[in-house]
Formats: C-alpha cells, sequence, structure tokens
C-alpha cells in the first residue's frame, strides 16, 4: 500500500435536534474527513470523530487537523505501507496521544485495503455477522414526561435498546419515568459521560432498582480504580467509555473489576488495529463489548458497522439510521434500520458500502487541503 495523496476536508452538518449530554451541546457537527488516494489512483474516506470542543476526549477538530498536517499525514506519505496493520506502529513512532487523529489514518488505511482487495470492509477485518442490533441515545431533556416520550417513540421505531444520558440532578426522577412507562421488558441504559464522583455512590446504587444493562462510564475517564470500587458497591455492571484508550486499559479494567462491558469506539482507541485487540481481549474474559457513536455522518457509520460484526459485539451499538440526526447525509444509499432494530453490514460491494456524495460533501465544506509526498518532504 503506498498513499499518495490525502485530502483534508471540515465539513459542517446541521443536527435535526440539539444533543445534550452532561458535559454540553450540539446543534451543529463539525466534522473532519479525509480522503486517501494511492498511487493507482484508488480512493477511500473516513472520518475524524474528534469535536469542536474537549468535553469528551481533549482532541478537537482543530487539534485533529494540526496533528494530521504536521506529523501524522507526512508518515504514511514517506514510503509505502506493509498493509493496514502496520499504520498504527509508524503513526505512534515519535508522536504521543492523538488517537482519534491517528485513527482517521489507521480506519481509512483499512477501507482503501478493502477496496484494493475487491472486499467488503466487515470481511476485511474478520466481522462475521449479516447484520448488528441497533440502539439509540437520546439526549439529556427538559423533563421526565420529555424523556418518557423519546423513549416511547425510539422502541416504537425498533430500536433495541435505549440509552439515556444522565447527569446529578437528571437521573433517578428521569429513568424511573421512562422504566415505569415502558414496562420491565424495554432494554435501558444510562450513560453519564463521567459527571459523577465516588461520593455519588449512594445516589447511583438508585438507579440498581431498575434493571439497567448498564451504566456507562460514571466516573472520570482513566479512574479505574473509583471505577472499582464503584463496581463492587452497585449490582447494575458499569460499562466504560472514556476510561479504555488501548488495550492495556481493558486488561487493567479486567484485573481490577472496574467495568463489565466495554464500549469500542474506533475513533476514541486509534483506529481498528486497537478495537480488535480490545475486542479480542474483552472476548477472552467473557466480556461482553458493543460499538458507541460519535455523532458520526454515514462514512464514519460504515465504519463502525464494519466494526460492530465483529462476533463478540453481543450488545445494540449507537448505529442509529442517517435520518436520526441529519436531514441529509453524505452517503448514498443513507443508512438505514429494519423494523425489528438491525443495521444490515453491507457485503456486496468493496470497501465501505456506501458511496459518498461529493455534491453534498462540497456544499458543506468550510475549509480543504491536500497533502502529497512532495509536499509531506518538502
Amino acid at each position: 500500500m503506498h498513499i499518495a495523496r490525502v485530502t483534508l476536508r471540515e465539513i459542517e452538518l446541521p443536527l435535526r435536534e440539539r444533543f445534550v449530554i452532561s458535559s454540553g451541546w450540539m446543534d451543529v457537527r463539525r466534522i473532519l474527513l479525509l480522503e486517501l488516494e494511492d498511487v493507482e489512483a484508488v480512493t477511500c474516506w473516513s472520518e475524524c470523530v474528534c469535536g469542536d470542543r474537549p468535553n469528551y476526549s481533549p482532541e478537537t477538530v482543530d487539534t485533529a487537523w494540526l496533528a494530521l498536517r504536521e506529523w501524522l499525514i507526512p508518515r504514511v506519505l514517506e514510503s509505502p505501507l506493509e498493509g493496514p496493520g502496520a499504520v498504527r506502529a509508524r503513526l505512534d513512532a515519535g508522536v504521543q496521544g492523538h488517537p482519534m487523529a491517528k485513527a482517521a489514518i489507521e480506519m481509512g488505511c483499512w477501507g482503501l485495503s478493502a477496496r484494493r482487495a475487491d472486499q467488503a470492509l466487515a470481511e476485511r477485518i474478520g466481522g462475521t455477522r449479516e447484520r448488528v442490533p441497533t440502539g439509540i441515545s437520546i439526549g439529556i431533556q427538559d423533563s421526565p414526561a420529555a424523556l418518557v416520550d423519546k423513549a416511547r417513540a425510539a422502541i416504537d421505531e425498533g430500536y433495541r435498546k435505549v440509552k439515556l444520558k444522565i447527569s446529578p440532578g437528571v437521573d433517578i426522577d428521569y429513568v424511573r419515568a421512562v422504566r415505569e412507562a415502558l414496562g420491565p421488558d424495554a432494554v435501558l441504559a444510562v450513560d453519564a459521560n463521567a459527571a459523577y464522583t465516588l461520593d455519588d455512590a449512594e445516589h447511583l446504587a438508585r438507579l440498581d432498582p431498575f434493571d439497567l444493562v448498564m451504566i456507562e462510564q460514571p466516573l472520570a475517564a482513566g479512574d479505574l480504580v473509583r471505577h472499582a470500587r464503584l463496581q463492587d458497591r452497585l449490582t447494575t455492571p458499569l460499562c466504560l467509555d472514556e476510561s479504555i484508550v488501548s488495550v492495556e486499559d481493558t486488561e487493567d479494567m479486567l484485573a481490577l473489576g472496574a467495568g463489565r462491558i466495554v464500549n469500542i469506539k474506533p475513533g476514541r482507541v486509534g483506529g481498528f488495529t486497537s478495537s480488535i485487540a480490545i475486542h479480542d481481549a474483552a472476548q477472552a474474559a467473557d466480556v461482553p463489548v458493543w460499538c458507541g457513536g460519535m455523532l458520526e455522518s454515514g462514512i464514519g457509520r460504515a465504519y463502525n458497522v464494519a466494526l460492530a460484526s465483529l462476533p463478540n459485539f453481543h450488545l445494540p451499538g449507537d448505529l442509529s439510521p442517517s435520518r436520526r440526526y441529519w436531514e441529509r447525509d453524505i452517503v448514498t444509499p443513507e443508512w438505514t434500520m429494519t423494523e425489528d432494530g438491525f443495521v444490515e453490514v453491507p457485503r456486496g460491494t468493496s470497501g465501505l458500502g456506501v458511496d459518498v456524495d461529493i455534491d453534498r460533501i462540497d456544499d458543506v465544506t468550510t475549509r480543504a487541503e491536500t497533502m502529497t509526498a512532495a509536499r509531506a518532504t518538502a
């Protein structure tokens, strides 16, 4: 594999409705896209999942653009690569951090290799599922009644898991209202995005009677010891998200008993190579994993669907169809969901399984920059 050209594009996609979590809200999604082209003019697109503020991760669209332009893209342009599995090591050499920026290149190389091999991306990474179960993430609402309305609508649409964003003061009464309205059979989870501390353990234990699938990332990212102490005091499984950025973090979580479920977001952990290693470690320990979302466009969704086709992704992922977030996506066909809550894994075409809508991307592009090998070595 020999990359000849990489184009960075920033686009802005307005959300259909404001999305609120414990650390902020969003009306418009700034998205960083990459288009990779090899020396034989084969191309593939990928997406960097950073937000525009460092409220979920230290990385942002602007820091990722800088890291990609100055340090990361030149490394994949300078000489041929043995294959996508070798990309992460080249990007890591002498460059600490920036996993989301690195993932955008690494995953793009996986997509490009799938196209070159005339394989579906899911097949290229070892995925076995023909379709994957779909959940929905519902942002913080103004009242329990408003949350009930959103959750009931999601169940009616066929979603197989409903995840409710929570924060201190917007939690127990809201979750109770949803459980009472939807009944005991609805698959419910909550996500705190690190909004609590260990001092809230007794309060969080009040969620146990609601029979939740998980409480996702209640405490600070990286704080595995306190998550282990909290898990000891709860019957509800903890799921770690922001705390897991490598397979080593997963091994530490397992050793400490800091959680019983892992949310694998490939952008967060630096790409597919790391995601697969985390998947395999969790599978060996009989710990389920699932694929979270970062308000991706249809390009990012293609990578998530492919990853979720791996065998240990037992729980429904945040893989909502395009219309959940966007009036018009940037891929065709747009992502859809079956009536019984599944997303079909593309297997009939090579690469991502969807076409990139170049006209749509042109309409929403706010800046662009192309790098070539000659420029990268200048």
